[in-house]
């Protein structure tokens, strides 16, 4: 459904941009697969903030997702679609014909009443879940394992999908929505299609108390600072500073590559986000 925008009656409806989707369930959770949790803060362990900006907004339940998908060879019918607060894209509650229940994102296009399906072969329907061995190229695919069994971590956010490329015995050849092209093995699982909600990206808040209600606090440009706050603050009326772009310990924060040479995945990467090509020993 297409963005529904507001008469400017206030000034936050002034640029105001929703995603109403009536086809979401209303009702709470599946009470065995919720549980509630605590909020951090942006705090550590010790007490200290390591992530800036968090706090407040109301209050959440965890819905433990499926991202293993390791339940094979039983349909499972969709029973309902829900919004989840704790990420971008919805989630489908699946009812298995033994009885069980569990969430997973909810790919693009199903609907209540669907049946969808984990096997080692299976028809390359939206939510499907198999092999990358068995998945033919250039089909669209999301919630994609980096490590077979251990679960989804790539293309998991609303409306992104990857594309496999190729696939050479063990080897399996995927291009991510950021642009990066990465080796998997060819026994990682993913789900055909792409995930739903495609139009979160283009939503507009409109007030600052919406962003509070998520949980996100103020963020003041380090411009704005004084010179013993920030690296990039003071000077003579309006100025950028005339350097680049830094955190508040000089860190650059644009373009600078801060993963580690050392790491072991790097073997894996072919292509980086930026179109730059790894040569790899």
């Amino acid at each position: 459904m297409s963005l529904k925008d507001y008469r400017p009656l206030t000034p936050t409806q002034r640029f105001l941009l929703l995603n109403p989707q009536p086809h979401l369930t209303k009702k709470r959770p599946e009470k065995r697969l919720s549980k509630s949790t605590s909020k951090s803060g942006g705090r550590n362990c010790y007490g200290r903030v390591t992530s800036r900006r968090r706090g407040g907004g109301h209050k959440r339940l965890y819905r433990a997702v499926d991202f293993r998908r390791d339940k094979k060879d039983i349909p499972a019918k969709v029973q309902a679609i829900e919004y989840d607060p704790n990420r971008s894209a919805n989630i489908a509650l699946l009812a298995y014909r033994d009885g069980e229940k569990r969430y997973i994102l909810a790919p693009r296009g199903i609907r209540e009443g669907d049946t969808l399906i984990t096997a080692d072969k299976a028809a390359f329907d939206p939510g499907n879940c198999m092999p990358l061995a068995v998945i033919p190229p250039s089909t669209r695919i999301h919630a994609i394992e980096m490590i077979p069994g251990k679960g989804a971590q790539l293309a998991r956010a609303a409306g992104n999908a990857a594309q496999l490329v190729s696939v050479d015995g063990d080897r399996a050849t995927i291009k991510l929505p950021s642009g990066e092209i990465r080796v998997v093995h060819s026994r990682c699982m993913a789900t055909i299609g792409e995930v739903g909600n495609h139009e979160h990206g283009n939503i507009v808040e409109g007030k600052a108390g919406r962003r509070r209600w998520k949980g996100r606090r103020p963020r003041v440009r380090g411009v704005a600072m004084n010179p013993i706050d920030h690296p990039m603050g003071g000077g003579e009326g309006r100025t950028s500073g005339g350097g680049h772009p830094v955190s508040p310990w000089g860190q650059l924060a644009k373009g600078y590559p801060t993963r580690r040479r050392s790491k072991p995945s790097n073997s894996f990467i072919l292509v980086r986000r930026d179109g730059t090509k790894v040569k790899n020993k």
